[in-house]
C-alpha cells in the first residue's frame, strides 16, 4: 500500500529456493482477501516481506490475530515494521515500528548478541560487517529476545543509542514471531549469511509444524458493515441540537443551542419543547463573529428514576459573562424551570469566537464530569503584523486576552479548557473527590480540575466500569509545520485519561509535539516548550508557573493523511468521543453483538465516520476500525447508548448555525439474521407536468442473500401496485401533489423502503435561465460591469409575474460553497410561501392584510415579530392546526404538508413584519459592478421564479445559478 521495495521479487525467489532445499512449500500472494480462517490455517508460518502501509482491513486483521492465537508463526522482513501503525497488536507481534533511516545503505557493524539461536548460530564472529538500509525504531516491544544489534558508532544516523536491536524473536499471543531489519537490497537475497539468518527465522516461526488449534483463539471476526442500518426517529425537527440524554423509559431529552429543551416521546414519536432557557447564543455588539455559546450540554442524573434531576450547562443571558452548570427537576414531561439549583459557574469571555466544550457525563462512581473549551479566538487578529496563523494562540499583550489560551487552558487557576470532576451533593452543592489534578488548598489552582490543557473537548464520555475518561479535542488550523518558528501543524485528538493529568494545550499538540514561545510584539520566536516541564509565563496566567508534565494524545490526525492513523482519512476535522460499549450493561434484544464488548466508539463530526477502538487489557490503544461505515451521517454531534443497548445518534445537520432539514434523531439497528434488501435509490423520469402526467419510476435494489424480490409501489394518491420488476409506469389523471415510493420485499418477508419523490401533477416547473452579455462569461474583474438578464418561461403557458422573480448576487470563497447561497434561499422561500398560501386552502381562512375567519398574515407577523421561537412555533401550527389563539374557529391541520413547505409559508408571513433584514431582489435584468469590498473568489448570480400554481395544484419554483471566478486574488478575501 506504500513504498514498494525493488528487492521483493528477489526475496520471493530466494524464499522459494530455501523451501525447495529445506522441505517446505512456499505460496505467495499480494491479495489480502486470502486472510481468512480457511486460508490461513493451511500455513505453518506467514512471512511479511517488506510490507508497507495499511495492508489489511478489520476482518483480515482479526483473521491474522486468530491465526497467531491458534499457534501460527510469523516472520517479518525489513519493511514489515513500516506497516499497520494503528494496529498495535501487530506492532507488538513484529516487535517495533519503523521511525526513520539515514540515507543510502551504509556499511555498519552488526553485533551478534545470541550465537545459540537458530537464526544466528551460523556466525563465527560476533561482528558482521555489511551494508543495508539501517532502520531506527520506535515502540520497541521490551518482551522480544534480541539476537542482533547494530553499532551506531560504525555509521552516521543511528537514533536508538547504545542498544539498537536489528533482529529478534519471541512467543506472542499463542504463536511465534521472528523479525529481521535486514533485506532492503536485492543483493541481500543472494548473500549466504543473510539467507541462513532468514532461514533460521523461518524455521523458528514454523516450530514443530503442528496443526493449528483454533479452539484457543480469542479474537472475533467483526460483523459485516451492512448488518447495521440507521433508523430515523425524527428528521428536520431540530434547530442546532447539541447534546442528548436518554431516559429510562426510552424518551430522549435534547438540548438545542439557542435555549430550547425538547423531548422525543418513545411511545408516540412526537417532539415537543418541554423547557426553555434564555441564553446568550450570538454576539450582541460584534457583528460578523459567530459566538458558540448557548445551551451546550444536557445529562440525566444517574439516579434519575428516583430523583428526576436533569443537568444543563448553558450561558445565561445578561451582564454576567459566565457559563453555568445547573440542575432542574423533570416531571410530568416538563422541565420545572423554577426548580433550578445552580451548581457551578465559570467566567467566560463573550463577544468573541470560539470553543465552549460543554459536554456532561457521569462516571461509575456517580461523579459528574464537565468539559469546557479554551474560550480563545483561533483566527488572525485584524490590522496587526504578528498573528496566530493557525498555531497556538499565545498572545499575552495587554488587551489581546482572547488570543491567549495560556490564560485559560494553560492556567491552573481557571476552569476553561478543562474537564472538571465534582461530586454533586444532595442539596445541590458540590465537593471535590480524591484524585483530581490539584488537591484542595493548593495555591493558585482550582480543585475541580481533573484534566487540563484542552482546546475544545466538545464531547466526552466516561467508561462505566473503570472510569477512564474519553474525549475528542478539536485542534488548530495550521496546515504545515513551522517547527523552527511557531510549532507543528494542526491536529485533532481523541484522548483517554486513566487519571488526572495535563494534556498540553496550548503548549503541545498530538504526541506532545511542542509549540515555541512567540513574541507578538516583535515576531521573534523563542524556545520550544518542554513536555516534561511546561512553563506558563503568560502575563494573563493567574495560576502556577510550572505545570504538570504533558500527556500524549491517544489518537491524533491532521488535515492530510496520517501515517500513524491512516484510516481516519483527510479533510476537515472534528473529533468526538462516544461511549464505551459493554454487553453485560447494555444487554437488550437490540444490543450490539459481543464483538463490541469493551470497545470505545468514536466519531468525527466533519468527516462523517464512526470507529470502534479496541484496547489492550491495561487500557492502552490497540487498534481502530470502521464501525457501521455504510451509514451516512449528517454531522453527528452526539452518540449515546440507550437502556435497550441500541446506539442513538443525534445529527446536527449540514448547515452551520441554522435549522437543518437533515438534523435528526436516529438509532443504529443491528441485524444478525436475514438482511432486508438494499435499496440504493429510486428515480422518476418526470416530477411535474400537465395532466395526464405519465411517469416511469425505477428502483435499484439488491438482496444480500440473493432472495427473490417483489416491489410494492405507493403512488401517493391512495393507490398501491405490486410488480415483480423494479419499475412501474403510471398516469396521474387528477391534479395534486403526490409522493411516490416503493417497498422492496424479499421472499422471507424482510423489506426496505425507498426514498420518496415528490410528483406535482397539473403544474409544470418554471424554467429559468440567466443570460450574461458584455465582458467575460467565466470570470469577473473588480470594477468591470457584469450584465445579466433573467429569462423565465412556463411550460404551461401561464403569465409570468415579475414580482415573483428573485435575483441575488453572492461572493463566495470557493466553488464548493456555491450551493450554500443561504440568503437567496431564505428570500426565495418567502416568495414561494406566498404562492403556496394562495394555491392551498390557506386562502379560505387568511388574507394578507384583511382579517378573515382567521387573522391576517400581517397581524400574525406583527404579533410574533420579536419572538425568537416564532418560526418553529408557526411551522408547527401550520401542520397541526389549532384554535384559541385568535378566536374559537379551528384552523385546519395540514398533516401532508412537508416541513419545507411550512418553513416557506412561515418565511413569507414573517417577511410582512419589516425588520430591516429582508433582502431585496435585484432587478430581473441589470448590471453588477463588483468592488474591492465584495470579498470572495467566486461570484454567484442566482435567480428563482415561483409560479402561481395551476388548477389548485401547489406552485413550483425554478432556479438557476451562474458562477464566475475572480481573475485576481488581489482584493480582500479575509473572513472571520
Amino acid at each position: 500500500m506504500g513504498y514498494k521495495h525493488a528487492s521483493i521479487p528477489a526475496g520471493i525467489a530466494a524464499i522459494q529456493k530455501l523451501g525447495k532445499e529445506n522441505q517446505f512449500v512456499v505460496d505467495t500472494t499480494k491479495n489480502a482477501d486470502l486472510f481468512t480462517d480457511e486460508e490461513l490455517k493451511k500455513y505453518a508460518a506467514i512471512i511479511f516481506l517488506s510490507t508497507t502501509g495499511n495492508i489489511l482491513d478489520a476482518k483480515q486483521e482479526a483473521a491474522f490475530e486468530r491465526y497467531i492465537q491458534a499457534g501460527g508463526g510469523f516472520v517479518g522482513v525489513h519493511a514489515a515494521t513500516d506497516a499497520e501503525y494503528d494496529w498495535n497488536w501487530y506492532g507488538k507481534l513484529v516487535g517495533a515500528y519503523f521511525q526513520s533511516h539515514p540515507p543510502g545503505t551504509p556499511q555498519a557493524d552488526f553485533i551478534i548478541k545470541d550465537p545459540t539461536f537458530m537464526a544466528t548460530d551460523m556466525f563465527q564472529d560476533t561482528i558482521w560487517k555489511r551494508s543495508d538500509e539501517l532502520y531506527n525504531f520506535k515502540k520497541i516491544n521490551s518482551d522480544v529476545n534480541v539476537v542482533m544489534t547494530v553499532d551506531e558508532n560504525s555509521y552516521e544516523g543511528g537514533e536508538n543509542g547504545d542498544f539498537h536491536p536489528m533482529s529478534w524473536y519471541h512467543e506472542y499471543d499463542g504463536g511465534r514471531a521472528f523479525y529481521t531489519a535486514l533485506g532492503h537490497t536485492e543483493e541481500s537475497f543472494s548473500e549466504d549469511l543473510f539467507l541462513k539468518h532468514l532461514l533460521g527465522g523461518i524455521k523458528y516461526a514454523i516450530g514443530n509444524n503442528e496443526n493449528l488449534r483454533y479452539e484457543k483463539v480469542t479474537s472475533q471476526i467483526p460483523p459485516d458493515s451492512d448488518r447495521f442500518t440507521k433508523v430515523p426517529l425524527k428528521v428536520g425537527d431540530f434547530f442546532e441540537p447539541t447534546e442528548m440524554t436518554i431516559l429510562p423509559n426510552m424518551d430522549v431529552l435534547i438540548a438545542q443551542r439557542r435555549g430550547e429543551i425538547v423531548l422525543y416521546k418513545h411511545e408516540t414519536g412526537e417532539v415537543n419543547q418541554v423547557g426553555f432557557l434564555d441564553v446568550y447564543h450570538k454576539t450582541l455588539e460584534t457583528p460578523g463573529v459567530n459566538a458558540e455559546e448557548g445551551l451546550m450540554g444536557i445529562q440525566k442524573d444517574p439516579d434519575f428514576a428516583n430523583n428526576r434531576w436533569v443537568y444543563l450547562f448553558y450561558s445565561p443571558s445578561g451582564d454576567d459573562w459566565v457559563n453555568r452548570l445547573s440542575r432542574f427537576k423533570f416531571e410530568d414531561d416538563m422541565l420545572q424551570m423554577d426548580s433550578e439549583q445552580i451548581i457551578l459557574e465559570l467566567e467566560s469571555q463573550r463577544e468573541i469566537c470560539c470553543h465552549t466544550g460543554g459536554s456532561i457525563a457521569f462516571g461509575p462512581d456517580n461523579l459528574l464530569y464537565l468539559s469546557t473549551g479554551d474560550n480563545s479566538t483561533p483566527f488572525n487578529e485584524k490590522g496587526v503584523k504578528y498573528v496566530n496563523r493557525g498555531y497556538a494562540p499565545l498572545n499575552d499583550i495587554p488587551g489581546r486576552e482572547q488570543y491567549d489560551a495560556q490564560r485559560s487552558s494553560g492556567n491552573t487557576n481557571d476552569l476553561r479548557g478543562k474537564i472538571l470532576r465534582i461530586k454533586v451533593n444532595e442539596d445541590g452543592s458540590y465537593s471535590i473527590p480524591e484524585g483530581n489534578l490539584f488537591p484542595e488548598g493548593t495555591p493558585k489552582t482550582r480543585p475541580e480540575i481533573y484534566t487540563m490543557g484542552h482546546r475544545n473537548p466538545y464531547r466526552i464520555s466516561v467508561d462505566p466500569k473503570n472510569g477512564y475518561v474519553y474525549w475528542g479535542d478539536v485542534g488548530p488550523d495550521a496546515r504545515v509545520d513551522s517547527l523552527q518558528t511557531r510549532g507543528p501543524r494542526g491536529y485533532d485528538e481523541l484522548n483517554q485519561a486513566k487519571e488526572a493529568g495535563n494534556f498540553g494545550w496550548p503548549f503541545f499538540i498530538a504526541d506532545n509535539k511542542p509549540y515555541r514561545s512567540y513574541d507578538y510584539a516583535t515576531g521573534e520566536s523563542g524556545e520550544a516548550f518542554d513536555p516534561e516541564k511546561p512553563i506558563n509565563n503568560s502575563k494573563n496566567n493567574t495560576g502556577i508557573r510550572e505545570l504538570p508534565k504533558a500527556m500524549s494524545a491517544f489518537v491524533y490526525y491532521p488535515y492530510v493523511e496520517s501515517q500513524e492513523f491512516p484510516q481516519v482519512g483527510t479533510g476537515g476535522r472534528n473529533a468526538m468521543a462516544g461511549p464505551v460499549y459493554y454487553k453485560d450493561i447494555y444487554n437488550g434484544e437490540k444490543a450490539l453483538p459481543d464483538y463490541y464488548d469493551g470497545k470505545v466508539l468514536v466519531y468525527d463530526w466533519i468527516r462523517g465516520w464512526m470507529k470502534a477502538v479496541s484496547l489492550f487489557p491495561n487500557g492502552e490503544f490497540n487498534k481502530m476500525e470502521p464501525f457501521a461505515d455504510q451509514i451516512k451521517l449528517n454531522n453527528l454531534i452526539d452518540m449515546e447508548v440507550a437502556p435497550d443497548g441500541r446506539i442513538y445518534l443525534l445529527e446536527y445537520g449540514s448547515g452551520w448555525f441554522s435549522k437543518n432539514d437533515d438534523s435528526a434523531l436516529s438509532y443504529i439497528d443491528y441485524n444478525g439474521g436475514n438482511r432486508p434488501p438494499l435499496v440504493e435509490g429510486m428515480t422518476v423520469d418526470k416530477t411535474s407536468g400537465k395532466l395526464p402526467l405519465n411517469v416511469v419510476a425505477k428502483v435499484t435494489a439488491t438482496d444480500r442473500e440473493n432472495d427473490k424480490l417483489t416491489y410494492m409501489w405507493d403512488l401517493g394518491n391512495g393507490e398501491t401496485k405490486e410488480t415483480t420488476k423494479p419499475e412501474i409506469a403510471y398516469a396521474y389523471e387528477e391534479g395534486g401533489d403526490y409522493f411516490i415510493s416503493v417497498e422492496v420485499k424479499d421472499d422471507k418477508g424482510a423489506s426496505a423502503k425507498s426514498n420518496s419523490v415528490s410528483i406535482v401533477a397539473g403544474n409544470s416547473r418554471p424554467e429559468v435561465s440567466i443570460d450574461l452579455s458584455g465582458g467575460n462569461t467565466s470570470f469577473f474583474t473588480v470594477g468591470e460591469p457584469v450584465n445579466y438578464n433573467v429569462i423565465v418561461s412556463d411550460p404551461d403557458g401561464s403569465q409570468i409575474l415579475e414580482e415573483n422573480i428573485f435575483v441575488s448576487v453572492d461572493y463566495l470563497e470557493s466553488l464548493d460553497e456555491a450551493s450554500l447561497s443561504l440568503g437567496h434561499q431564505e428570500v426565495s422561500a418567502a416568495v414561494t410561501g406566498k404562492s403556496l398560501t394562495q394555491a392551498m386552502d390557506c386562502r379560505t381562512c387568511h388574507k394578507e392584510l384583511e382579517k378573515s375567519i382567521g387573522p391576517s398574515y400581517d397581524q400574525i407577523a406583527r404579533k410574533y415579530k420579536n419572538d425568537k421561537n416564532a418560526a418553529t412555533y408557526l411551522q408547527g401550527k401550520i401542520i397541526s392546526g389549532g384554535s384559541g389563539v385568535w378566536g374559537e374557529v379551528t384552523m385546519p391541520a395540514h398533516p401532508k404538508m412537508t416541513q419545507d413547505e411550512a418553513r416557506q409559508i412561515t418565511a413569507y408571513i414573517q417577511s410582512l413584519a419589516d425588520t430591516g433584514l429582508v433582502q431585496k431582489s435585484l432587478p430581473a435584468a441589470g448590471t453588477i459592478v463588483p468592488s474591492k469590498g465584495d470579498s470572495g473568489k467566486v461570484m454567484v448570480i442566482s435567480a428563482s421564479y415561483t409560479d402561481q400554481g395551476e388548477n389548485n395544484v401547489k406552485p413550483l419554483t425554478g432556479t438557476k445559478s451562474v458562477m464566475l471566478k475572480s481573475d485576481s486574488d488581489t482584493f480582500d478575501t479575509t473572513q472571520n
